[in-house]
């Protein structure tokens, strides 16, 4: 198959986010006197955008809507000012997207990350490179796994599915990308693990970004 495009996730794909996530909401979570959790519990958390990570953050008795709507707004504002304090980019990402930029593949990232923080991290960390499209989460939007932000993206490059490789650490992202006819890539230095991958459809699994080049010739 002669590959054209590359979709990227963004948390536990790209980028080590789990820290400034984790720390955020356990601020919010300590100003009201809820028990907070080690950063790695964040890791089984995020991945269905920020509500739900905040969600599964709170206490089970504490999760009426109110209360949720309130925390929710809290950790928006502490970790806009809070992102990338230590964020970085996986090992041996930037050898993965220099090489891909090499083939001219064409580069884009979908992510349930709230859009601005999203555009602020790409500027960031990986201005580098051209990512074509960057979505992010946006109000009044379906989030992965529903496949409607997949794509529109696929839309916007005119590029079909099936020539379109995507890279996810996540069931959700399986989902999204089986739903969306592309190749689904599960990742394991992410926030998930080879089972869920499996289950929710990879058709590759890597250990290391440029595993890929061993499987798929770009």
């Amino acid at each position: 198959m002669n590959y054209k495009a590359v979709v990227f996730d963004l948390d536990g794909t790209l980028v080590d986010s789990a820290a400034d996530l984790g720390n955020a909401v356990n601020r919010v979570l300590v100003s009201h006197g809820f028990p907070v959790h080690e950063i790695s519990r964040y890791q089984d958390f995020i991945g269905n955008g920020a509500e739900m990570m905040v969600k599964r953050a709170l206490p089970e008795q504490s999760r009426s809507e109110e209360i949720l709507k309130e925390c929710l707004g809290e950790f928006m504002t502490d970790y806009h000012s809070n992102f990338d304090v230590d964020t970085v980019l996986y090992d041996g990402v930037p050898e993965l997207l220099d090489h891909l930029s090499d083939k001219s593949m064409i580069l884009t990232l979908l992510t349930n990350k709230p859009e601005d923080i999203t555009l602020k991290l790409n500027k960031s960390l990986l201005s580098k490179w051209d990512f074509k499209v960057v979505m992010g989460s946006r109000e009044g939007f379906p989030k992965k796994p529903d496949p409607t932000g997949a794509k529109l993206l696929l839309e916007n490059i005119g590029i079909p599915g099936s020539q379109t490789v995507y890279f996810g650490d996540s069931g959700v992202d399986m989902k999204t990308a089986v739903s969306a006819g592309m190749v689904p890539v599960g990742v394991l230095w992410g926030f998930r693990g080879k089972e869920e991958l499996q289950n929710d459809g990879a058709e590759y699994i890597i250990e290391n970004p440029m595993d890929i080049l061993d499987m798929i010739q770009f």
